[in-house]
């Protein structure tokens, strides 16, 4: 065995065998030796039976060894795999599944399909590939693709066909085109087609004819041509008074009256149509104790007009059914008797210019300024003069009658947010043909649901909020139509909402919510009434929030080309009567209205008369290619404007723009911060709540910066924040029902900041009309709804920062 054992040490280089035997013994003087015993295999051999014949003593010095050095290494290299396997482990698990193109076949690197040199699998029977790829649609690519779909359009059938017969409000003619719209919109194949219908009074000429007279000194009367045309919501009765005339009837016009000593109380008042509504116009002649109102269509403001030619209109200082004001007009019987403090008491009746000039030679008291006079062929005078002069008889027998009007609508629903929508609507109904009125508007209505659903079905568009189309009814009597709508808003019903392309033929579709909650869907209102109306110059009316859209909207339009840089310069206060007014005064949805006109901006002068007619448009066009031309310019640039608010992660609504409004409304107010003070007040309160807004609004400008917009939930909570904006304009501090038009910069009532500034204006002017208690609410109701805006926008409540 001991042969065997060394020949085995012997073959790997081993040295002979030895140990090391350790002596446990202790020594005597106190040391434990280390000696080492080393047996060779001879010194083995020597021995009998195994003992050992001579042993050597000797201290043994330590042998080298390689041992220690590679168990480092073998553990360095061990933690060195550890730790490379880990690491590869982790970085796979953050690597993406390799893509595949769409054909399921080839990988995909940086977006493109990379071709391999195989044979293309056999598709296997009955297997569906994969979708196709959607295209990309790009802001510039819709402008072009929307453009070409309206190319070629010519809009006068649709002008035509709708001016064709009477529609006013509530008849046959005007369900009849009801009808057609809706029939209209189902041939598109929107997702959704509905109408909405209400049970509204509205005031039309009663069984006698009103009748205008003067009577003259011997008692002598002269009889005015009774004309077809009157004015809704006039009081009734029989009234008489002398003349006094308040050129525009705005409120200036009437401190041009007091200051030159002539008074209203007891007269009949004549004013000439323009610049403010009709019902502003009888308001302010009310006030000051008028019995009645005359109003004539000047030759200087309305050229091209019959001399013999009076206008229709509406004296309700208001919107929507003056019988249901603040609540939805459905039937009457089931509401409480209610009338809108808009209603006028006075008779109030439209002349023609021919009457007018008749009814200024009579008169022969005060000389009219030269800014009022130089429009009669009749020398123009502010009152009759003698007292014993002319005198004017007036008798208005209008009635009431009840009537069902239909509101038609088609939508095209989002895709990432179908509950947030951008409405474009026109008025449909209108007293005589309408062309202007009601045609032009509801021609690019259809052409534009048109061409926006082929945008979607077509060329792959996918809006990610939807598109509302509105057909409006009774637009003539205040925007009754679409007021109405505001009031009891037509929403669907979750989950039971008609699937992509069914047209829903009943009310059944859908459920009734209020219009405090329309504010939450309806982000912005496109109105599209009167749009074309000339052919050299454009007018607009917008809430600030959508100046900057509509900027880049005209911006590029092939014609007419003269808009740009001037746009500011084309803006126009917003008309009570225009159904944007409603939107945004009512609602607090940020609104706009546009149109081209006549050089000069003036008004078309046949609007709301018998002469309203297609054939009289066209010939303020040099063809009728010219005329289509136009309608399609304001055709694109509504569809850009509707677009581009379906198509942007961020709602293009320019928030920061109520800074500088109000900036302005500071400024004014500082005049008066002398006076303030001598009544105790001060305007620091509201310069800090002007502050705190534009602090949120440049917190929310970093908001939209440093937001993810492709997250969802992230860009939708950003939006909701936006689109809030205009609605906290609207003052909480007033009933809905008692003040409908609750906005403080566009709405009417002493909550206004205009009523606040009329008010502080008479510290200078007039003190003792001052109510010193009205003011002070005034103000403080003015800087509490500011704060409030500036609150909202903050977002959460511990993002509020103010030292209230």
């Amino acid at each position: 065995m001991d042969h065997a054992r060394k020949a085995i040490y012997n073959m790997f280089g081993g040295e002979p065998l030895s140990y090391t035997r350790f002596s446990l013994a202790r020594q005597p003087d106190g040391d434990s030796s280390h000696v080492e015993m080393k047996l060779s295999a001879e010194d083995e051999d020597g021995g009998e039976n195994g003992v050992i014949d001579h042993i050597h003593a000797q201290p043994v010095k330590p042998r080298k060894s390689n041992r220690h050095l590679c168990c480092v290494s073998s553990v360095a290299a061990l933690v060195f795999l550890a730790g490379f396997l880990f690491g590869y482990l982790c970085f796979r698990a953050r690597m993406p599944e390799p893509r595949e193109c769409a054909n399921g076949l080839e990988p995909c690197q940086n977006g493109q399909c990379v071709s391999m040199d195989v044979d293309e699998p056999v598709q296997p029977e009955g297997q569906v590939r994969g979708p196709e790829p959607e295209p990309v649609l790009y802001w510039s690519d819709l402008q072009n693709k929307l453009a070409e779909k309206l190319d070629g359009i010519s809009f006068q059938p649709t002008i035509r066909k709708v001016s064709a017969a009477s529609h006013e409000a509530g008849t046959g003619g005007d369900e009849d085109l009801a009808n057609y719209i809706y029939s209209e919109f189902g041939s598109y194949k929107l997702d959704g087609v509905w109408k909405n219908e209400h049970y509204v009074r509205v005031q039309v000429p009663g069984s006698s004819p009103n009748v205008i007279s003067l009577e003259v000194r011997g008692g002598i009367k002269e009889t005015l041509d009774a004309s077809k045309a009157y004015v809704a919501y006039s009081g009734t009765g029989n009234v008489a008074g002398k003349p006094v005339y308040a050129n525009f009837g705005r409120r200036e016009d009437f401190d041009t009256l007091r200051q030159k000593t002539i008074a209203v109380n007891g007269t009949v008042v004549l004013v000439r149509a323009g610049k403010i509504p009709f019902a502003e116009k009888v308001a302010n002649a009310q006030e000051l104790g008028a019995v009645g109102v005359l109003i004539f269509p000047s030759p200087a403001d309305y050229r091209g007009l019959g001399e013999n030619v009076a206008q229709f209109g509406h004296a309700h200082l208001g919107t929507g059914d003056p019988f249901t004001p603040g609540f939805p007009s459905f039937n009457h019987t089931q509401f409480p008797p209610a009338e809108s403090s808009g209603l006028p008491r006075i008779p109030v009746q439209t002349i023609s210019s021919s009457d007018a000039n008749k009814l200024f030679r009579r008169m022969s008291g005060v000389a009219c300024p030269s800014e009022w006079s130089s429009t009669f062929s009749a020398t123009c005078r502010l009152d009759s003069g003698d007292p014993a002069g002319v005198t004017v008889s007036l008798q208005v027998n209008n009635a009431f009658a009840e009537r069902r009007i239909l509101n038609i609508f088609g939508v095209i629903k989002g895709f990432e947010e179908p509950d947030r929508y951008v409405v474009v609507g026109a008025q449909r109904d209108s007293w005589g043909p309408g062309a202007v009125k009601s045609g032009v508007g509801t021609a690019i209505l259809l052409e534009l649901a048109r061409a926006v659903t082929k945008l979607v079905k077509n060329d792959g568009y996918k809006p990610r909020r939807s598109l509302v189309f509105a057909s409006w009814s009774a637009g003539d009597f205040g925007a009754v139509g679409a007021t109405e709508w505001l009031e009891a808003s037509w929403v669907w019903r979750q989950g039971s909402s008609p699937s992509r392309g069914l047209v829903s033929t009943c009310p059944e579709a859908g459920h009734l919510g209020y219009a405090a909650t329309l504010h939450l869907k309806a982000f912005a209102y496109i109105n599209l009434d009167s749009a074309v109306a000339g052919s050299g110059d454009f007018q607009f009316s917008a809430s600030p929030m959508l100046k900057q859209l509509l900027k880049e909207a005209v911006t590029n339009v092939k014609e007419p080309r003269f808009l740009g840089n001037a746009l500011p310069q084309k803006e126009a206060p917003f008309r009570m009567d225009n159904a944007g007014f409603a939107f945004l005064a009512y609602s607090g949805i940020p609104s706009v209205s546009f149109g081209f006109t006549n050089m000069g901006g003036g008004e078309y002068p046949h609007l709301g008369t018998t002469e309203d007619t297609p054939d009289k448009l066209l010939s303020y066009f040099k063809s009728g290619d010219h005329l289509d031309t136009t309608v399609r310019a304001a055709a694109e640039i509504a569809g850009r404007m509707a677009v581009r608010m379906t198509h942007d992660h961020e709602l293009y609504l320019d928030f920061s723009s109520y800074d500088a409004k109000l900036l302005d409304f500071l400024r004014k107010l500082l005049l008066y911060s002398k006076d303030l003070q001598g009544m105790g007040l001060h305007l620091r309160w509201l310069m800090v709540a002007r502050g705190d807004f534009s602090r949120a609004t440049n917190a929310l400008k970093t908001t939209v910066r440093n937001t993810d917009l492709y997250n969802k939930v992230a860009c939708r909570a950003l939006n909701d924040r936006i689109m809030k904006v205009e609605y906290h304009f609207l003052s909480p501090y007033v009933s809905p029902r008692d003040a409908p038009l609750r906005h403080i910069f566009f709405g009417s009532g002493p909550h206004t900041v205009q009523a606040l500034v009329d008010h502080l204006s008479l510290l200078k002017t007039n003190k003792s009309a001052v109510d010193e208690d009205l003011l002070r609410n005034q103000l403080a109701l003015a800087t509490w709804t500011i704060q409030g805006a500036a609150n909202a926008l903050a977002g959460d409540i511990w993002d509020i920062d103010n030292e209230f």
